[in-house]
């Protein structure tokens, strides 16, 4: 059935004549050209997808077909069946599929009879059936392949034994222990041992019971004690036996078979808290409180930082407003907080629902795009405009009755741009509150965002509802015009910075036309600040041709090559790009490593990198320690760089690690100095 709903559901399929073009390569090869007699030899077929095209696993999930073998072998020999490495998630149209984007093997057990004399030649064909697909058209392959065997010593060069190595290494390994699930009230339930001491990361059941489980639905993995529990929504009857794979890191799985039996509730959320650390039997409610109060600490710090400065420049003059009555303070602090609330519960929505679909995405994910850094860049630079006096925008500018319905509109978009402007950096608390959201349940997710968004508010909820507090504000007068003058001043070194930030992501041609379109709006805005002190009515027209030829540039800003951007990063002090291969590497052979990951639009990373990371003592006591500096660009969303930071309970950058010699991975905190930084090296 799913190979025939896999042809109805995605549009496009292709005919005939489009399956003459192998979209997924597929190879034979044979880990022992001379294998012996009477013992098995592996054989694997290597199946290479062309960009964009994805092969699937043996169940597909809603829609794809398995590989299928069929075997023209000789007398007494015998194929066994094929091997699927842990397969990763892909969701089109509404449906969960199992597939495998990249190169992935599939190793097999060939079996050759006893008796056989040395230099006997052993043709194998093998006519292969399998579905390649992209997000839009799937095309049934097939390849014929073959192969000679001679029947010798069993030899297995150094490379082949490498290559198979590490396509057995990709294979799920069996549990070591007996599963249970239980199925009631429409929920699956799955209980599977696992040691606490057992680090898990991007937990996900692939079940191969098919109708059993809703595949689209999401799954919620939580650790209670000594083993993990896997919830998600049932569809079918309990079966007596549930087969299937649970993923516990990346490229890494385990095969069970479960039994009915009793499962217990569920415990700590996976990346809530250190797996090795979680005490048995807590629940979800406290991680939730634990995620809330970090979340309202973290958005309250994000006041102060850096990368949110610029728009205390817009708190500032609304709230040195003041001499308005109770009533209307009162409700422009409602507005401002209902703005930061709102874009940060949106935000985090949107965050969910992209993870849900498979994506690595992480917090400040928006800021991965070079449009809409644009799109920042020109709202900073006509804020700073406006400030200026090129123009007249009384929600933002000084002057006018706070209970006024600009006054209102006006601290509504100004929270909101706040929150969505403070996304690039995450500070103290934050980082490890937004890890834990990722992986509670959506509705207790969303409340840890709109913690944060309060979080942010709480200072101007001060101002509004306690008088002793808005007291303390100067009195309204002409600084304010002077104040007005001198903060465009930030906002535009905010809009430069943005524009590096473009030039870094997009290259010379992308800043190039992220600096067209804000000359493009300023001399809308020009246009409009001089109808304005003409007393025109309708003064605003002359802004919509501008915007829209500024959107018309936007939506042609191109994205620099990847990896370029990783490639400045790492040239900037004496370091290497992040792998995990290298990482694991320097952690064996006992190499301390400083290991940091950071992005072009995160403020408070570049505050840290110039503050206490490039400072020459700290360069010169790394040296003489022989720390190793190992940097994680995340400016474009690196997929790898986004389940590690998961791995370490965060969402978003910075990320500090620091491993010494035969130690584990630590983390450092998220502000840095010197002296922290030279102490390792001690």
């Amino acid at each position: 059935m799913t190979w025939l709903l896999a042809l109805i559901v995605l549009p496009g399929v292709a005919n005939a004549q489009l399956g003459r073009t192998q979209h997924i390569r597929a190879s034979l090869v044979a880990e022992s050209a001379t294998p012996r007699a009477g013992a098995p030899v592996t054989l694997a077929f290597v199946m290479t997808p062309a960009a964009g095209w994805h092969g699937y696993w043996q169940n597909p999930g809603d829609a794809g077909v398995e590989t299928q073998a069929t075997w023209t072998l000789p007398r007494g020999v015998s194929a066994g069946p094929i091997g699927y490495p842990v397969p990763q998630t892909l969701i089109v149209a509404g449906l969960m599929n199992y597939v495998y984007e990249g190169r992935y093997a599939q190793p097999l057990t060939l079996t050759l009879p006893a008796g056989l004399a040395r230099g006997t030649r052993l043709p194998i064909k093998v006519r292969l059936d399998y579905l390649a697909c992209t997000r839009e058209i799937c095309v049934p392959e097939k390849a014929e392949l073959a192969i000679v065997l001679t029947v010798g010593d069993g030899a297995v060069t150094p490379a082949a034994r490498a290559a198979f190595d590490g396509f057995r290494a990709a294979l799920p390994k069996p549990l070591g222990g007996r599963a249970r699930f239980a199925v009631a009230g429409g929920r699956f339930r799955l209980a599977v041992p696992m040691p606490a001491g057992v680090r898990v990361a991007e937990p996900y059941f692939f079940p191969l019971t098919d109708g059993v489980i809703d595949y689209a639905a999401p799954q919620r993995v939580s650790r209670r004690g000594n083993a993990l529990i896997v919830e998600t929504v049932a569809k079918g009857a309990a079966p007596r036996r549930m087969a299937g794979v649970l993923r516990i890191g990346r490229g890494k799985g385990l095969t069970l078979d479960a039994v009915p039996g009793t499962v217990p509730a569920a415990g700590v959320a996976i990346g809530a808290a250190d797996e090795g650390d979680a005490p048995a039997g807590s629940g979800g409610a406290g991680t939730l409180l634990v995620a809330l109060g970090g979340a309202l600490l973290g958005g309250l710090l994000l006041n102060i930082m850096p990368c949110v400065f610029p728009i205390l420049s817009l708190k500032a003059l609304s709230l040195a407003r003041g001499g308005g009555d109770e009533r209307g303070v009162r409700r422009e602090a409602l507005a401002y907080a209902a703005g930061v609330i709102l874009v940060c519960v949106a935000l985090g929505g949107i965050l969910l629902a992209l993870r849900a679909g498979g994506s690595a995405a992480g917090w400040a994910f928006q800021l991965q795009d070079p449009r809409v850094i644009v799109v920042l860049m020109l709202l900073t630079a006509g804020i700073g405009f406006n400030l200026a006096g090129l123009f007249e925008l009384p929600a933002i500018s000084g002057g006018g009755a706070l209970a006024g319905k600009g006054g209102t509109g006006g601290a509504f978009w100004t929270g909101a741009l706040a929150a969505f402007v403070a996304t690039p950096c995450t500070g103290p608390f934050m980082g490890a509150a937004l890890g834990a959201a990722l992986v509670l349940p959506t509705v207790a997710a969303l409340a840890v965002f709109a913690g944060l968004g309060l979080g942010m508010a709480i200072p101007f909820l001060l101002l509004g509802y306690v008088p002793r507090v808005r007291a303390m504000l100067p009195r309204p007068g002409a600084w304010m015009d002077v104040m007005r003058r001198v903060l465009a001043l930030p906002m535009f070194a905010t809009a430069l910075g943005l524009a590096w930030i473009l030039g870094r992501q997009a290259g010379v041609d992308g800043m190039m036309l992220g600096l067209v379109a804000a000359v493009i709006v300023a001399i809308g805005l020009w246009w409009v600040g001089g109808r304005q002190a003409g007393g025109r009515t309708h003064a605003w027209w002359p802004l919509a041709p501008a915007v829209a030829a500024a959107c018309a540039l936007v939506a042609v800003v191109p994205r620099a090559p990847a990896g370029a951007s990783t490639a400045v990063a790492a040239a900037d002090v004496k370091s290497v790009p992040f792998d995990r291969a290298k990482l694991a590497a320097y952690q064996a052979a006992g190499t301390p490593v400083f290991v940091y990951f950071t992005a072009d639009w995160c403020l408070t990373c570049k505050v840290n990198e110039k503050a206490a990371i490039e400072r020459e003592a700290v360069q010169t006591a790394f040296a003489k320690a022989g720390i190793v500096t190992m940097v994680g660009d995340w400016t474009d969303g690196d997929a790898d760089i986004s389940r590690f930071l998961g791995e370490h309970g965060r969402s978003g950058v910075p990320l500090y690690l620091f491993a010494g010699k035969g130690a584990p991975l630590k983390v450092l905190p998220q502000v840095l100095t010197p002296g922290t930084l030279t102490a390792l090296a001690a």
